[in-house]
């Protein structure tokens, strides 16, 4: 089995010792995203939301880095310190899974930094052609 690491050049990416995603055969694991800063303040975008979509596009090139798409997750993780804020992420992720919903868990949690709302990780599987 061959594994190909996939980076994204994240700042945690470096300061932790992990990459965006690793292809594992047939199998896609893409880490823990979070929304990245904002250019012009430095922060991430406020609520989870927005928090949500700007992961999503950061997971959605790491999977196509990997020769996938959301259509192939078969597992999903969300992980927000607020269980209240999930309800306002539902239609993104109705939006990015469609017709190709994976399974999903989401856990109350606290993340590494109290700015941000949500972290979605995804597990894929595309079998070689």
């Amino acid at each position: 089995m061959t594994i190909k690491r996939i980076h994204s050049g994240g700042a945690f990416e470096a300061k932790i010792g992990y990459c965006r995603a690793v292809v594992a055969g047939d199998w896609i694991h893409v880490s823990g995203t979070v929304a990245p800063p904002l250019e012009d303040t430095g922060e991430p975008p406020k609520g989870a939301a927005a928090q949500c979509a700007a992961a999503l596009k950061i997971i959605d090139k790491a999977l196509l880095d990997a020769g996938a798409s959301f259509a192939d997750v078969v597992r999903v993780t969300y992980m927000l310190p607020a269980a209240s804020e999930f309800e306002s992420c539902w239609p993104i992720l109705s939006a990015t899974f469609g017709s190709t919903p994976p399974a999903a868990t989401m856990i109350e949690c606290g993340l590494i930094d109290p700015k941000y709302r949500i972290e979605i990780e995804v597990t894929a599987y595309k079998p070689a052609a």
